[in-house]
């Protein structure tokens, strides 16, 4: 699998599947949670509210992942993934990193060829960039999907990019 890094809006890329970095009650949010429903219209919150009237009534725990359809984006399903709160007290890299292998599984079993992801947590949940760049390509580098040939760490402003080009070079 091909990991490319890319300077954009997520919603924008062409790709089979859309992650979200959702929050745990799949019913938007702010930032790319909130980008993905305005553009993706309706029928994501729809999907999103009868997951959590089947499956999810308690939210989606952190760190699983769990599809819908696209709606409107360019896209053609969405999957949604809880990314965790940044602690410095505590060490929760590993439920970051099993948002990117859980997402990933879930795409691979729908048939994805081509996957877009946001870089999970750096936002409002306060990730720092650099770290958060290394736990998503520790994770994109070691996976070996049947399907996924291109997984894609679409990075929002130069600055983040600028860092996940740093990172990912340092390597």
């Amino acid at each position: 699998m091909e990991t490319v890094l890319i300077e954009g809006d997520i919603t924008a890329q062409p790709v089979d599947v859309i992650v979200n970095a959702a929050n745990s009650s799949l019913l938007g949010g702010g930032g790319v949670d909130g980008a993905i429903h305005r553009k993706g219209g309706p029928a994501i919150l729809e999907a999103c509210r009868a997951l959590r009237a089947s499956r999810y009534g308690r939210g989606l725990p952190t760190g699983q992942a769990v599809a819908t359809t696209a709606g409107n984006l360019p896209a053609r399903w969405v999957v949604h993934t809880a990314g965790p709160v940044y602690s410095a007290r505590e060490d929760r890299s590993a439920l970051l990193r099993d948002c990117y292998a859980n997402s990933l599984r879930v795409a691979d079993e729908l048939g994805a060829a081509r996957v877009a992801f946001p870089l999970i947590s750096a936002g409002i949940y306060g990730w720092p960039v650099d770290d958060a760049v290394r736990q998503a390509l520790a994770v994109l580098h070691a996976a070996a999907p049947a399907q996924v040939t291109e997984a894609r760490l679409v990075l929002f402003g130069a600055d983040t990019y600028a860092v996940a080009t740093r990172v990912a070079a340092a390597g």
